[in-house]
């Protein structure tokens, strides 16, 4: 097969990924509408919205100018998913009026909202919505398709700019020596993404190389430990996290995260470890059935 043709197949291996991708997030984007009709009837709101449609139409735009895609290709776009969303809600898209009741069961048993206020009080409708909207979050596997659209270069050097930046004093300080031309592997099983990280020239850099020693566990395991909700022994005591290969450069690297200064990591990137941690951790309670 000629250099052309495997380039052709792997450029449209690429596009099918894409594709899945956007499947995936209209499947997203379907169960966050039949939430939000929910919500809308429970609170008595209008179910369409023109005003916020126009919103939705400005902000497009904008990002379509932005990233280089056509204006009236991004109007296309958007105008299709709001005729999904208004289909779901039973809403007649030309006249922009309800078509009756809203079948916010996908065909089951209609609830109005006087019943639903005659029958729940705040307390229980948050409780019982709260997991729901949980549950709507897809797990990490569901996810991993659009994340290996990523191009492997662009993952590079997010993670190495978050890396260095979480890592400053430890690296200015010379606690990271012990890091110097060997290998130490992150494996996210659930998202099938896998990173190697190596010290050279001072600084730490993501390489295609065999690992030395791999730390593997789910996303939202790992997410647990980066976020300091976790500790590392709970999570490799329940085989949560699993260890393999150079032990001693796998523990040395874990001593040195726990006695990384909390206060020290950047605070932009503190809030968005833990709060990422904290829904990580509710959204999978949700789906098991943790959340009443």
């Amino acid at each position: 097969m000629s250099l052309e043709r495997i380039a052709l197949a792997r450029a449209r291996g690429a596009i099918d990924r894409v594709d899945d991708s956007l499947l995936v997030l209209l499947s997203v984007r379907r169960r966050i509408v039949r939430a939000v009709a929910t919500l809308k009837q429970r609170a008595g709101a209008p179910t369409r919205d023109h005003g916020r449609e126009r919103q939705m139409h400005l902000r497009a735009s904008r990002l379509a100018a932005r990233i280089d895609v056509p204006l009236d290709t991004a109007a296309q776009l958007l105008d299709l998913v709001i005729r999904e969303g208004c289909r779901q809600q039973g809403v007649v898209i030309d006249g922009g009026v309800d078509a009756g009741q809203l079948d916010l069961h996908q065909g089951g048993e209609s609830i109005s909202s006087a019943t639903i206020h005659g029958t729940m009080t705040l307390d229980t409708l948050t409780s019982n919505l709260v997991p729901r909207l949980l549950r709507i979050l897809p797990p990490p596997g569901r996810v991993a398709p659009m994340l290996r659209v990523l191009p492997r270069d662009w993952q590079r050097r997010l993670l190495e700019t978050a890396v260095s930046s979480v890592l400053a004093a430890p690296l200015e300080d010379g606690s990271l020596d012990f890091m110097r031309d060997r290998r130490l592997g992150i494996d996210v099983r659930d998202l099938r993404l896998r990173w190697v990280f190596v010290l050279r020239n001072g600084k730490l850099c993501v390489t295609n190389e065999e690992p030395d020693a791999l730390v593997s566990g789910s996303a939202t395991n790992l997410l647990l430990l980066a976020g300091r909700l976790e500790d590392a022994d709970t999570l490799f005591f329940q085989r949560a996290l699993v260890l393999t290969g150079d032990t001693e450069l796998g523990l040395t690297a874990r001593n040195l995260l726990e006695r990384l200064p909390w206060d020290r990591v950047p605070l932009g990137i503190r809030i968005v470890l833990n709060r990422g941690a904290r829904l990580a951790r509710a959204a999978r309670a949700a789906h098991r059935g943790e959340l009443a």
